[in-house]
């Protein structure tokens, strides 16, 4: 079950929600310092991320599954965001460079066809960088962040979903060691609890992180809806290729 984009933007527009994505900001641009030059996707509740390469790719869009809602993104200029189905994206095939998935592959309704669509736009030498939650942490264990709501997994298995839908892992990040608590001398220490818990105990932390490439022998067929038809913003992708 998809979380309301609401409660999304009201995380993130909270203390505890602006620390959350300070930190994974941090692995995250450790992965991708940029992407000069590149189509940039954000699937899911990416936007709070998206900033971090809007400035060089060549586009940067966000798609918001029907479930979950859309809203107005970046608040500064045009809207470039696209409510989709999430087995159904409305872009040609081999047409993004970059996927990032945030606050969807734990929410995902139809898993296995919404990875095969991430695949079929993703480029032949495109990366996919996926944030869950950790199953072994703390914030998957507690409903007041977004965190706490979905399916959440340890690096293992993300790893294994992944291999098992046509991505080969690549690198993996562990983040928000911290607890999910919002008093201000828990948020000052966050930095703190970020380098601890690296080094002593990472398989606790609350989110995993794990970019992938993907395979090239072409996937078995899936049994998919039609495509959608492409709102403005996918449609200017489009074009560009």
């Amino acid at each position: 079950m998809w979380s309301d984009v609401v409660d999304l933007r009201d995380f993130y527009a909270s203390p505890l929600g602006r620390t959350a994505r300070r930190l994974i900001d941090a692995r995250l641009q450790e992965i991708w310092p940029d992407a000069a030059g590149q189509a940039v996707l954000g699937l899911g509740y990416a936007v709070p991320y998206l900033r971090n390469w809007r400035g060089n790719a060549a586009r940067c869009l966000a798609m918001m599954p029907a479930p979950q809602g859309v809203l107005h993104w970046p608040p500064e200029g045009p809207n470039a965001t696209s409510l989709v189905e999430e087995e159904a994206l409305p872009l040609p095939d081999m047409s993004v460079d970059r996927v990032l998935l945030v606050h969807a592959v734990e929410h995902a309704e139809s898993l296995r066809p919404f990875l095969r669509e991430v695949w079929r736009v993703l480029s032949g030498s495109g990366r996919v960088l996926i944030v869950v939650p950790n199953r072994r942490g703390i914030w998957a264990r507690l409903d007041h962040t977004p965190f706490g709501h979905g399916h959440p997994y340890t690096s293992g298995q993300l790893q294994r979903l992944l291999r098992d839908n046509l991505f080969v892992p690549q690198q993996t990040r562990n983040c928000l060691f911290v607890p999910p608590l919002s008093g201000s001398l828990w948020l000052s220490s966050a930095r703190a609890w970020e380098r601890v818990g690296t080094k002593l105990f990472p398989a606790l932390a609350g989110v995993t992180i794990v970019e992938a490439s993907k395979t090239l022998y072409a996937p078995a067929p899936t049994r998919v809806r039609a495509r959608a038809r492409a709102v403005p913003a996918a449609a200017e992708l489009a074009r560009m290729r």
